[in-house]
């Protein structure tokens, strides 16, 4: 049996690399402070997988696994370099904006629910976290305490009534702190290709007037 045979027989096929939580073209790419510091800490986290991967993987297995994360830490710099960072209001609002904390009551919604409205990468709907550009996201956003709105849930149509805005801060992940602290540590560490990957995410605030309720559509 030749050497080619062989090599072809036990070379590893390329690896799925599941796409990243979809953005729908020309909509900004919103991110909390809690979500920029998540992409952040999970760049880090693949610099530690790739070094791992050198370190560790067998030959034959080894350039499939660079490879993959080669494209997840392509797409996820091109996720932070795109990132635009919405900071609170400096000023109290019962008005939903990005990154507000909302509770509504409704039939539908067994009672009431508290959702905070965040970036497509930090969505987490088990967790009450909504993308922006998501339907109930979209019914929310530019109304105020008091409000009603209409909303297709997965039981059906209803009505939930706006009862509480807030913008409380979250903390930090832990890796993201780490990062802000030392910043020239973790930059050496990431890979060869990123001195602070991500570090020109643009900050901005959001008036209220620019938050349609069809935003993402």
């Amino acid at each position: 049996m030749s050497k080619a045979f062989t090599d072809e027989e036990t070379a590893e096929p390329p690896r799925f690399v599941p796409p990243r939580s979809p953005l729908p073209p020309d909509v900004p790419n919103y991110v909390t402070a809690r979500g920029l510091g998540l992409l952040r800490a999970e760049l880090d986290a693949l610099a530690a997988e790739r070094a791992r991967a050198e370190q560790e993987l067998p030959e034959a297995e080894r350039a499939p696994a660079l490879a993959a994360l080669a494209q997840r830490r392509a797409e996820l710099e091109e996720r932070i370099a795109s990132a635009e960072l919405v900071r609170p209001p400096a000023e109290p609002t019962g008005a939903v904006r990005f990154g507000a904390s909302v509770t509504v009551t409704g039939a539908g919604a067994g009672g009431a629910r508290r959702y905070r409205i965040v970036g497509v990468d930090e969505a987490d709907a088990a967790h009450g976290r909504i993308a922006f550009v998501a339907p109930l996201a979209r019914a929310l956003l530019g109304h105020a305490v008091g409000d009603t709105v209409r909303v297709r849930l997965p039981r059906g149509e209803d009505e939930l009534e706006i009862v509480a805005v807030g913008y409380d801060a979250e903390p930090e992940p832990p890796a993201a702190a780490r990062r802000r602290a030392h910043p020239a540590s973790v930059a050496s560490a990431a890979a060869p290709s990123a001195a602070a990957p991500g570090s020109g995410a643009r900050t901005m605030s959001i008036p209220e007037t620019a938050w349609p309720s069809d935003i993402g559509r």
